[in-house]
């Protein structure tokens, strides 16, 4: 919390959908604030990804359906920042582009609060960009025009068209005027521009299952509405569509074009949603499982006690070798004084998960399971008895420890994190089944827990026929004990793995 009396807010542009596009001081920002104050067209990842302590606040609108009136945003900006707090008000797109922003500025200088701009990156030009159109180019156009087709105020609705008609060797974008779309082709054509003039729609532009149509001014209307185009969308119109063919460059990725619902801790998932966004998918962040520090402090007495020989740390997941050396540095102030352990690793994700820490495996087992790993380990290993700290979350059942203390090992069960379900921002389940995921991917079977946890059996229902992908059998196990059937199964039990899958699955059915 801000230490003055009174706060301060930072008019945010998040972007045009893509998270990445974000620029780094808002998102820094976000980091920083107390509370997040945001739209509907915000990408769920940038929620969702807040640290925990930070409070989210929905004031989204739908087709001018508000949750909150702009009075009432205002206000409430206002209110915030006199409690003494830094507020993050995330817009979409840029916020003086067609974003009210200025109204908001104006508000909090009238109440003597303390703000700052942060500029986005607008639609305008982004969706272009992802479209392959340039807005500009020295052999078609050497003019911009952002123009707003909505119809609600009287200065939205006096824009020049005939004006506009005229302009030559231009680009003319258009924000919100899908719904106007007849309207506005009409009335340029009127006005003197020519029917054949190029004219295209992008909707959801930056995502990957953006959809882009080209046809003349005079046709666009028609296409779009066979198309069911929905807003949000622009309205482009310009000799420079001509040139999208040569330019296009977003559509050739592998996994374009699908909705991919990630449903991993979002503290862990960022990598993961950056790698699919990088091979063309629109990542759905839905995280239906958390992870928070545990304090067992009779497992840390029975370390400390633990006899200098033959000794072995067992680490079966990500957050275990997270929260473990945390705490362990925490404890004991250096990290060398685990140089008396050898350390066994359950698979890919958990050695990478090392790495962060300079720490590497003494032994890997040929599959990614409790099972696997307990019988390799007897089989090839002298544990009989060895001092064995198994390092494990609350929900971790006994397999390890019960196989190992069977053949005269010392096992300290160590618990260093616990799981929990999250509770979805506002709005996000709405999201959900308006645009419902191609692939659901569950990387543990807590994680599908968790989605049933968040859903009625009804809203299950509704995504029956999405694919799901498991990331191995103990998984797929527990998926399928939920009814649900599982489409791809990863035989790499690992997030590259899960991915490779997904990609051989795509090209079978193409």
């Amino acid at each position: 919390m801000n230490d003055s009396k009174t706060g301060m807010v930072f008019l945010i542009g998040a972007g045009p959908g893509n998270p990445d596009l974000i620029t780094v001081r808002g998102r820094q920002l976000l980091e920083e604030c107390d509370v997040v104050i945001y739209d509907n067209l915000i990408p769920d990842e940038l929620i969702v990804t807040l640290p925990e302590r930070v409070e989210r606040r929905y004031v989204g609108k739908i087709s001018s359906v508000h949750k909150l009136p702009q009075e009432e945003i205002n206000a409430l900006l206002v209110s915030i920042a006199k409690e003494g707090k830094r507020v993050a008000r995330l817009k979409g797109g840029d916020p003086f582009t067609f974003g009210r922003g200025a109204e908001e500025a104006s508000e909090l200088r009238e109440n003597g609060i303390a703000y700052e701009i942060v500029p986005g990156v607008t639609s305008a030009s982004a969706a272009l960009a992802y479209a392959g159109i340039p807005p500009t180019d020295r052999r078609k156009a050497s003019l911009v025009m952002y123009v707003t087709g909505h119809k609600g105020t009287a200065c939205e609705s006096m824009v020049q068209w005939d004006w506009v008609a005229k302009a030559k060797f231009s680009t003319i974008v258009i924000y919100m005027g899908v719904s106007q779309m007849g309207q506005l082709s009409d009335e340029l054509i009127a006005h003197g521009m020519s029917p054949d003039t190029p004219a295209g729609v992008i909707e959801r532009g930056t995502f990957s299952t953006q959809r882009v149509f080209t046809a003349t001014l005079a046709t666009l209307p028609a296409l779009a509405k066979e198309k069911d185009v929905q807003p949000p969308a622009l309205i482009v119109i310009g000799e420079v569509i001509d040139l999208k063919d040569q330019v296009e460059w977003f559509s050739g990725r592998p996994l374009f074009g699908q909705r991919v619902m990630i449903t991993r801790p979002a503290d862990q998932a960022e990598p993961v949603y950056r790698h699919l966004r990088d091979l063309g998918a629109e990542v759905l962040s839905y995280p239906t499982i958390a992870t928070r520090e545990c304090a067992d402090l009779d497992g840390w007495s029975r370390f400390d006690r633990l006899p200098e020989y033959n000794r072995w740390l067992i680490l079966t997941s990500e957050n275990a070798v997270r929260y473990f050396v945390d705490q362990y540095v925490n404890r004991y102030k250096d990290i060398r004084k685990l140089s008396t352990f050898k350390i066994a690793a359950i698979g890919y994700g958990t050695a990478r998960a090392m790495e962060h820490y300079h720490l590497s495996p003494d032994f890997v087992p040929s599959k990614a399971t409790v099972t696997t790993l307990s019988r390799e380990m007897i089989e090839q290993l002298t544990l009989s008895g060895a001092n064995v700290v198994r390092v494990r979350g609350n929900l971790a059942d006994s397999t390890a420890e019960d196989a190992l203390s069977a053949i005269g090992a010392n096992i300290v069960p160590l618990t260093v994190y616990e799981t929990f379900t999250p509770t979805w921002p506002e709005n996000l389940k709405e999201k959900l089944f308006r645009y419902l995921p191609d692939f659901i991917v569950f990387t543990s079977g807590s994680s599908a827990d968790g989605l049933v946890a968040n859903l009625s059996a009804d809203e299950l229902n509704r995504l029956s026929g999405c694919k799901v992908v498991s990331i191995g059998p103990s998984t797929t196990k527990v998926i399928e004990h939920l009814g649900m059937k599982v489409t791809v199964e990863a035989t790499t039990h690992s997030i590259p793995g899960v991915i490779e899958k997904m990609i051989e699955y795509l090209h079978a059915q193409r």
